[in-house]
């Protein structure tokens, strides 16, 4: 009876080991998660410097007449006669 009721807790803690709450299978998707926001960090940081770089752009002290030029025309929806307009499927 020792033997078996042993065999029984050792079975019992190696299963919960691998799959528990804790064990080697919770690890290996929290590792996954972790790879995924950090991923997913870096691309908002990158969007995020994009929009600061076109932000400084606007500003008054270092303004680009071009980068100005687009915004005005994209928010008033103007555009002269002898200019071709090509829309792109996902602003950028």
């Amino acid at each position: 009876m020792g033997p078996v009721l042993g065999f029984c807790i050792v079975g019992y803690f190696a299963y919960h080991s691998v799959e528990g709450d804790r064990g080697l299978t919770a690890f290996v998707r929290l590792t996954e998660r972790i790879a995924d926001a950090r991923q997913q960090y870096d691309e908002l940081k990158d969007e995020r410097q994009a929009m600061e770089r076109r932000v400084r752009l606007l500003r008054a002290n270092n303004l680009d007449p071009d980068l100005l030029d687009e915004r005005a025309r994209l928010i008033l929806n103007y555009s002269r006669p002898d200019e071709i307009v090509i829309f792109e499927k996902e602003p950028r």
